[in-house]
């Protein structure tokens, strides 16, 4: 399969945007970019210490000049930050220079697989109340999520199931386009 574009995976964290992303640039021969990384690189902090020191809007405002960035760059997987997709002209850009895959998760995958995990800026110190919080994220975010060209539930399966289900549904979507 031919990719000439970027494919950007969005979803909640916990999704397995990373884990399923850097597994699927390797099957189709592509870079994988992780765009918390990028954020982390740009500030030149931790994404904990970035949220800490500059508060979550001017976390949010260098968030997106960084997917801007990386969306107008050569075909890749680009695993976005959670809340990435959220705004407009992000999601105007991705729908222009790439295909987006929605990695889509119920709130007790998404728990068991963020419980406990320090490096999320967004749930640190929230364990108590993680699954409310989560199911906040799930009614704020999903409907811009839905946008994406594509939708796969993820599940708790092993990654390379999630991987070839992403594949299969690429694939369907550009029979479709072309």
């Amino acid at each position: 399969m031919q990719i000439n574009k970027i494919i950007l995976l969005v979803g909640l964290m916990g999704s397995g945007k990373t884990s399923v992303g850097k597994r699927l640039a390797k099957k189709l021969e592509l870079p994988f970019v992780d765009g918390d990384q990028e954020i982390e690189k740009a500030a030149g902090l931790p994404l904990v210490d970035v949220l800490k020191c500059f508060g979550e809007e001017e976390y949010r405002a260098g968030e997106t000049r960084v997917m801007h960035r990386l969306l107008q760059s050569s075909p890749c997987v680009l695993a976005s930050g959670g809340g990435s997709f959220v705004p407009q002209q992000t999601r105007d850009l991705a729908k222009q220079n790439a295909i987006t895959i929605w990695l889509k998760a119920d709130v007790d995958t998404l728990y068991n697989r963020t419980y406990g995990r320090q490096h999320r800026p967004f749930l640190k110190g929230n364990d108590s109340h993680l699954k409310n919080k989560l199911e906040e994220y799930i009614t704020e975010e999903y409907p811009y999520y839905s946008e994406a060209d594509i939708v796969v539930e993820t599940k708790n399966e092993a990654v390379n199931s999630t991987v070839f289900r992403v594949i299969s549904a690429l694939e369907s979507y550009m029979s479709k386009k072309s």
